[in-house]
C-alpha cells in the first residue's frame, strides 16, 4: 500500500497511526497538496489527501473511507472501533466532531496564509465553531475515567482527537488552552505518549 501525505496533516496521520497499531505496512509518499498537486492529482482528482493506493492499484480517499476498509481487512475483533450499538455511535459522534474541528482548522489556516487581509468576521465565526467542538469534546471526555474514549484499548476517537488538536495548538498558538480543556489536554499527551505516535509525527509548518 502506498499513502500519500504528509504528517502535518491530522486525516494522513490518523491513518497512518491505525496502519502501525493495525501492523500493515505500507510505502509512505510524503506529498502536499501545495507543492506536489501534480503528483497528488494522478491518484486523487480532489487533491486532498489522505489518499490510500491499495496493493491491487485500487485508490481510496478520504480517511474515513480509507479507515473503513482498514477496519473490514483486519475483522471486527481487531478493528479500532466497535462492531456495532451504542459504542460505535458515540465513537463515530466523536469522530466526527474531531474532524470538523480539524476542518475548521484548516480553514482557519488557509484564511491566514491565501489572504492579504483576513475577514474578521470569518475568522470570529471559524473561532466561535472550534471553542465549541472543544467544549463539547471536553464535556464528553471529562465525564470518562477510563484511559482511552471507550475503556483501556485506544481506538479510531482517541486517535482522531489527537490528531487534530495538535495542529490546532501547533497551527495557531493560543488557540488551544490546556487550562479551559484540561481533559482534552490530558488525553492528547496520553495518545502523543504511545509509539505510533511518536513515530508518525511531523511539526506543522505553514505553506509557502
Amino acid at each position: 500500500m502506498i499513502l500519500i501525505g504528509q504528517y502535518d496533516s491530522p486525516f494522513v496521520r490518523r491513518v497512518a497511526i491505525a496502519l502501525r497499531l493495525y501492523g500493515l505496512s505500507y510505502e509512505h509518499r510524503p506529498w502536499s497538496v501545495f507543492g506536489d498537486a501534480d503528483e497528488v492529482a494522478r491518484y486523487n482528482p480532489v487533491i486532498r489527501v489522505p489518499t490510500l493506493v491499495l496493493d491491487d492499484g485500487e485508490v481510496l480517499i478520504e480517511s474515513a473511507a480509507i479507515l473503513d476498509h482498514l477496519d473490514e481487512t483486519v475483522g471486527p475483533a481487531r478493528a479500532l472501533i466497535a462492531e456495532n450499538g451504542r459504542d460505535r455511535r458515540l465513537a463515530l459522534k466523536v469522530i466526527a466532531l474531531a474532524t470538523g474541528l480539524g476542518d475548521k482548522v484548516v480553514s482557519l489556516i488557509y484564511e491566514r496564509i491565501l489572504h492579504a487581509e483576513m475577514s474578521q468576521p470569518w475568522v470570529d465565526r471559524l473561532h466561535g465553531q472550534i471553542h465549541g467542538v472543544l467544549d463539547a469534546l471536553e464535556a464528553e471526555r471529562a465525564g470518562r475515567a477510563t484511559p482511552f474514549w471507550f475503556g483501556a484499548a485506544i481506538g479510531h476517537a482517541d486517535i482522531a482527537v489527537a490528531c487534530v488538536l495538535r495542529i490546532t495548538g501547533e497551527a495557531n498558538p493560543g488557540l488551544f488552552d490546556a487550562r479551559r480543556w484540561p481533559a482534552l489536554a490530558a488525553h492528547a499527551a496520553r495518545c502523543e505518549a504511545q509509539e505510533p505516535f511518536r513515530a508518525v509525527v511531523q511539526p506543522f509548518v505553514p505553506p509557502s
